[in-house]
C-alpha cells in the first residue's frame, strides 16, 4: 500500500512529524517498507511558460526557449526535452536554486549560447522517476508561482508493508481509523453524499453465482467526456501512489479505490446487451481482458457479463471489448462485494496480480460499494461532466458476511499483556478503530465493523489493544514455573543418535522436499495410492512423496553429476499414502554408491555390494539389541529393486522396507550406474530398543554339536535359522554360521553350510543322547523345510 503522506493528514488529525508517524504506524504492525521524501529544497522553482521555442543553431536537439516567469522580460533557457514548445507550462529553476542531488543551477553557455536556469523534468525534481521529458503542468497554473505550492510540496510517498489480515487499511479512510487510535485524534472524513440524479438510465442485474457474489451495484452514467484530463492534485495523489494518470474514468476510479479500498471498474455502456449478469464462468470460455491477452476461464472463476458475451473476471480485470476509450460518451460504472475466496488465486492462475485482486482476495468491506460508487460519482461529474442515472443495486442478504461480536474479558487483558490497561483506554481504542462497545461486568463487548474481517475471537481483540497501547509499554517478565522435562524412554532410541550414528559411519543427511512429480514416480512404479497436491507450487512439485528413495536418488544423481563418484546419503522424514486424512509413516531412507571403501592404501579398490548396504542394516539393529526379530527374503520385492539383488526387510514377519541395487532398467532411465545400492526402511520398529535385564548366571554348562548341511542356492539364511530356532527352542542358545562351501563333492546348484549349535538347560547338564536328539531334530526340519541333506 502507497500513499502520499499529505493525503493522509487531510483524512486523519495527526499531531506527530513524518519519522514519528513512521515509527508509531511500523510499532503498530503497519510496517513502513519504503519512505521517500518529495519535494524537498524547491525554492527557486517556479511555474515557466515557453513563449517561444527556435532551434539551436549548433545542436539538432536543443532548442532556445524564451520562458516567462511571470516578472519582467521572458528568460533565454537552452533546453533538450523532447517536449519543449510554445505554450508549455513547466517548472523552471531560476539561478541560484539548488535541486535534489545537490544541482546547483547557475548561468551557462550551451553551444554558444546564454542560458538563464533550467526546464525541469520529474525526475530532476525529485518527485517522480519520469525523466522522458519536461513536467508538463496544467495550461491554467499561474505563471511565476512557487512549484511547491502548486503540487503541495513538500510531500513523503509511504509505502506500507501490510499483513494479509489487514485488508481495511489497502485504503486511506480505514488507514485513518488506526492512525486516530493511535495518536488519540479524529478522522476527518466528511459523510459521502449522494451524487445528483439527472437521468433515468438504468440496465438490469441479475445475480447468478449465489454466495460468491452476493452485492452487486451499478449506475449509468451518460454524456461523459472520457478524454478530459484529471486535475493536477488527483494526478499528483496518484503518481506519488506509484499508479500513472491515464484518464479521467481510470484515474478516477483508481483514485476511490486507493482512498477507499474498494475497486471499481467502468464498461463502455454502449457495448452491452441486455442485462449485467453476474455468474460462474463456463468451462473453457475465453475472455480477452485489457491488457490484450487471451484468459482461458474455468468455473472455478467469477464472470462480469451481459445477455450475449464476458466483459470482465470477476475482481481481476475487465474485458477489452467493454473498455473505456476517449471516444466513450456513456458508461456503466460497477462496484461489487465478492467473497475472498472466490477470488482467491484466480489472478494467479491467469498469470496476473493485479490491484483489484489484491483487495478483494483478502476481504473488501460488503458495506463500500454504494459509498464507493456515490464518491466515484461525484469525482467524475466534476471532472468529466454527463447526467448520472439512479445507483442499480442486487444483493442477497442472507450471503453477506455479518459482523462478529466478541466478548473481551478483563482479566484475560491483563493475563496475556502482563499489565492491566485502563477501562477508558480500551474503549477509546476500539471506539476509535470503529467498533461497537458495550461494557460489560466482566470486560465489553464488541462488535467489529464489516470492514475487519480478523475479528473472530478473544484473543484478536487483546492484539488490537496491544498494538495501538503500545508494545514498547508492555512489561519484559522472565517466565516463571517449573518447566516439566520430556521423559525419553529407555525402550526408544532418539532420531538424533540414529543420525549421528549415520554420519559416524560416513553418510551425508540429505534433506530433500515433500513434493515431487507424478512424472518422475511413475518411473519408480509408483501410481497408486499417491496423495496429489490441489494448488501445488509447481508440476514438479505435485505428489506428495511416497517413498524417500526418488529424491535421495535424485540428490545422489546430482552429486555424481558433479564428479562425486563415491556418494553416501541418508534421509529421516515421513512418506505419504492416500487415505482421510492421508497417512503419514517416518521412514530411513539410504542411498550409496561407489567404491566400498574409501580410496587408501590398505585394501584394494572394489564396488559397493548388496552385502555393503545390508551391514550397515545389520550394524543398526544390533543397536537395537534384538536382531533376532529381523529376517530377509528374496520375494515380494518391488519394480525398482534389481530382482536378484535385492531382499524384502521383515520384522516379526511383517515387511517393513526393501534394500539391494536399483533395477537396471530404472538406472539407465535415470542415467545411473549399475552401482547405486539404497535401503528404505519404516523408522518406528527400528528405532525399538530391547531392554536388557538381569538374569543368574547359567548353573549348568552348554554343549556344542557342529554340523554340514547341504542345501539349494536359493535358500537364504533366514529360512534355515528360522526352521533350527521353531524346532529347538529355548534349548538352542546360539545358532553360528562359520562356513560355506560350494565345488567339488557338492551338486551343481547346491551349497554346503557348517553351522554350531550352541545348546544349554536352564534345570539341568544336557546328556550326549540330549544333545545327539537336538541334532537329529534340527536336520529333519531342515530336511523338510529346506530341502536339506546332511553331509556325511
Amino acid at each position: 500500500m502507497k500513499f502520499s503522506e499529505n493525503w493522509l493528514r487531510e483524512l486523519v488529525e495527526i499531531q506527530a512529524d513524518r519519522a514519528q508517524l513512521a515509527h508509531a504506524l511500523t510499532m503498530a504492525g503497519l510496517e513502513v517498507e519504503e519512505l521517500t521524501a518529495l519535494g524537498e529544497g524547491l525554492a527557486g522553482v517556479v511555474v515557466g511558460e515557453i513563449v517561444s521555442a527556435e532551434k539551436h543553431p549548433e545542436a539538432d536537439r536543443l532548442r532556445i526557449c524564451k520562458v516567462a516567469t511571470g516578472q519582467g522580460e521572458p528568460l533565454q533557457i537552452v533546453c533538450g526535452a523532447p517536449n519543449a514548445r510554445v505554450g508549455l507550462k513547466a517548472p523552471l529553476a531560476m539561478v541560484g536554486a539548488v535541486l535534489p542531488g545537490d544541482i546547483r543551477i547557475k548561468a551557462a553557455r550551451l553551444r554558444g549560447v546564454e542560458s538563464a536556469g533550467m526546464l525541469c523534468s520529474a525526475k530532476e525534481l525529485g518527485i517522480d522517476a519520469d525523466a522522458s521529458g519536461l513536467l508538463e503542468l496544467p495550461a491554467d497554473a499561474p505563471v511565476g508561482q512557487p512549484l511547491a505550492t502548486l503540487l503541495g510540496l513538500p510531500d513523503a510517498s509511504i509505502e506500507l508493508k501490510l499483513t494479509p489480515n489487514r485488508p481495511d487499511c489497502l485504503g486511506l479512510v480505514g488507514l485513518a481509523h488506526d492512525v486516530a487510535a493511535l495518536f488519540g485524534s479524529r478522522v476527518l472524513v466528511p459523510v459521502q453524499a449522494p451524487a445528483p440524479v439527472t437521468s433515468d438510465a438504468r440496465r438490469g442485474i441479475r445475480l447468478e453465482a449465489g454466495k460468491d457474489a452476493p452485492r452487486y451495484l451499478g449506475r449509468v452514467i451518460e454524456g461523459i467526456d472520457a478524454s478530459a484530463r484529471s486535475p493536477l492534485w488527483l494526478a499528483e495523489r496518484l503518481r506519488r501512489a506509484g499508479l500513472r494518470p491515464i484518464s479521467a474514468v481510470v484515474d478516477v476510479t483508481n483514485y476511490v479505490m486507493l482512498e477507499l479500498g474498494q475497486p471499481l471498474h467502468a464498461f463502455d455502456n454502449d457495448t452491452l446487451e441486455g442485462d449485467i449478469v453476474v455468474r460462474h464462468a463456463r468451462a473453457g470460455e475465453t475472455l480477452k481482458l485489457l491488457d490484450g491477452n487471451e484468459a482461458k476461464l474455468d468455473d472455478g472463476f467469477l464472470l462480469i457479463a451481459d445477455d450475449s458475451k464476458g466483459l470482465a473476471v470477476a475482481g481481476v480485470m475487465g474485458g477489452h471489448h467493454s473498455r473505456v476509450t476517449d471516444a466513450t460518451r456513456n458508461i456503466f460504472l460497477e462496484a461489487a462485494h465478492f467473497a475472498p475466496a472466490a477470488i482467491m488465486g484466480r489472478a494467479r492462475k491467469l498469470g496476473l496480480h493485479t490491484d483489484a485482486s489484491h483487495r478483494f482476495e483478502r476481504g473488501v468491506d460488503p458495506e463500500l460499494p454504494r459509498r464507493a460508487l456515490e464518491r466515484a460519482t461525484e469525482l467524475l461529474l466534476s471532472i468529466a461532466g454527463g447526467n448520472a442515472g439512479p445507483v442499480l443495486a442486487a444483493e442477497n442478504p442472507a450471503d453477506l458476511p455479518q459482523p462478529a461480536t466478541v466478548v473481551l474479558r478483563r482479566a484475560r487483558l491483563a493475563r496475556v499483556l502482563g499489565l492491566p490497561v485502563p477501562n477508558e483506554e480500551v474503549t477509546r481504542i476500539f471506539t476509535a478503530l470503529g467498533m461497537t462497545v458495550h461494557p460489560t461486568a466482566d470486560g465489553w463487548q464488541v462488535t467489529a465493523p464489516t470492514s475487519r474481517f480478523d475479528i473472530e475471537r478473544e484473543e484478536d481483540l487483546i492484539e488490537e489493544v496491544a498494538r495501538v497501547y503500545g508494545y514498547d509499554r508492555i512489561p519484559t517478565h522472565t517466565p516463571a514455573g517449573a518447566l516439566t522435562l520430556a521423559p525419553e524412554p529407555e525402550a526408544r532410541i532418539g532420531e538424533l543418535p540414529l543420525r549421528e550414528q549415520l554420519a559416524a559411519r560416513g553418510y551425508y543427511e540429505a534433506v530433500n522436499l515433500s513434493f515431487v512429480s507424478a512424472e518422475l514416480l511413475a518411473r519408480w512404479g509408483y501410481t497408486q495410492n499417491l496423495v496429489p497436491l490441489a494448488n501445488p507450487l509447481s508440476a514438479d512439485l505435485a505428489v506428495m512423496r511416497p517413498s524417500l528413495l526418488p529424491g535421495l536418488v535424485e540428490a545422489l544423481r546430482h552429486n555424481r553429476a558433479r564428479q562425486q563418484d563415491r556418494v553416501r546419503l541418508f534421509e529421516v522424514a515421513r512418506v505419504f499414502a492416500a487415505g482421510d486424512p492421508p497417512v503419514e509413516t517416518p521412514s530411513l531412507a539410504i542411498a550409496a554408491c561407489g567404491s566400498a571403501h574409501a580410496e587408501q592404501w590398505a585394501e584394494p579398490i572394489r564396488p559397493l555390494d548388496f552385502f555393503d548396504l545390508k551391514g550397515e542394516l545389520d550394524a543398526l539393529l544390533a543397536w537395537g539389541g534384538e536382531p533376532g526379530r529381523w529376517s530377509w527374503h528374496a520375494d515380494g520385492l518391488p519394480a525398482w529393486l534389481h530382482p536378484g539383488r535385492g531382499a524384502r526387510v521383515a520384522r516379526d514377519g511383517e515387511t517393513v522396507g526393501y534394500l539391494g541395487a536399483l533395477h537396471p532398467q530404472l538406472a539407465r532411465a535415470l542415467d545411473l550406474g549399475p552401482d547405486v545400492h539404497v535401503l528404505e526402511v519404516a523408522l518406528a520398529p527400528l528405532l525399538d530398543r530391547w531392554l536388557p535385564k538381569a538374569r543368574p548366571v547359567a548353573r549348568y554348562p552348554s554343549v556344542r554339536r557342529d554340523i554340514a548341511v547341504e542345501f539349494p542356492e536359493d535358500v537364504c539364511w533366514s529360512q534355515i535359522e528360522q526352521a533350527v530356532r521353531g524346532t529347538l527352542g529355548s534349548v538352542l542358545k546360539e545358532l553360528r554360521l562359520f562356513d560355506r562351501y560350494s565345488g567339488k563333492g557338492v551338486d551343481m546348484g547346491r551349497k554346503s553350510l557348517a553351522m554350531g549349535l550352541i545348546l544349554q538347560d536352564a534345570s539341568r547338564t544336557l546328556t550326549d543322547d540330549d544333545a545327539d536328539r537336538c541334532v537329529r531334530d534340527a536336520v529333519a526340519a531342515l530336511e523338510s523345510t529346506c530341502k536339506a541333506k546332511l553331509r556325511g
